[in-house]
């Protein structure tokens, strides 16, 4: 119906020891298949502060904007709100090797995972996907054109979700390389501390640097 409805999504992803039943694990998956749907992830409080003020200027379509139970990484107090082209994504760091694309606060893992990697020689590049719909075509066919090997991450389940998204267009695309995706898996997840439960999923710095470990050195294995 096209009403400029926003939708704040709280405890999104990983909620800790809130129990098992308050994990945001499905939303992404379950908000992708709905019609005319602005669905979003700030990497950070400020970044969500734009999305909001985005939001509030899109008068013709419903918005949702999801975040996890944590502090944020960065927020300035006094920041100014920042338009954002619905649809845009954002390079946060140059590589050669292997592009991630990662939604919300999963930016800043990788980030931390990408320094460990350059002492092993591997160089990410790394895209902030604060727009899980639309997704930034015009990234993802210049991903598609550089780089054999994509890996995702997200705080919501695999199927269905953001990777899936992005795997169905670089397999209408013709894409021949090779795409991992990283998620939640398709179980109820237990509570528990956030960081715990994060690396028991391989959603952690350790996880995402030894699944990008595997993802570059799969060829010379086989």
């Amino acid at each position: 119906q096209h009403l400029p409805v926003i939708f704040c999504m709280d405890r999104a992803g990983i909620a800790g020891e809130d129990g098992p039943t308050h994990h945001g694990a499905l939303d992404i998956a379950y908000l992708r298949c709905i019609q005319d749907l602005i669905v979003t992830a700030p990497k950070n409080g400020n970044e969500f502060r734009s999305l909001l003020y985005t939001a509030l200027n899109i008068t013709d379509k419903p918005f949702t904007i999801r975040y996890p139970k944590t502090s944020s990484v960065e927020f300035n107090e006094q920041g100014q709100s920042e338009l954002l082209p619905v649809g845009s994504w954002e390079t946060c760091q140059k590589g050669t090797d292997v592009v991630i694309l990662a939604v919300g606060p999963m930016v800043y893992t990788s980030i931390e995972a990408s320094n460990r990697l350059k002492q092993k020689n591997i160089s990410c590049e790394i895209i902030n996907c604060r727009f899980i719909k639309p997704m930034d075509l015009s990234i993802l066919e210049s991903v598609k054109n550089r780089f054999n090997k994509i890996i995702t991450i997200e705080e919501g389940v695999i199927n269905g979700g953001f990777g899936d998204g992005v795997a169905s267009w670089l397999l209408d695309k013709g894409f021949n390389g090779t795409l991992k995706r990283l998620g939640l898996p398709d179980q109820f997840v237990e509570h528990g501390p956030r960081d715990k439960i994060l690396s028991i999923l391989g959603l952690d710095v350790d996880g995402i640097e030894n699944s990008i470990i595997e993802l570059v050195t799969e060829k010379k294995d086989k």
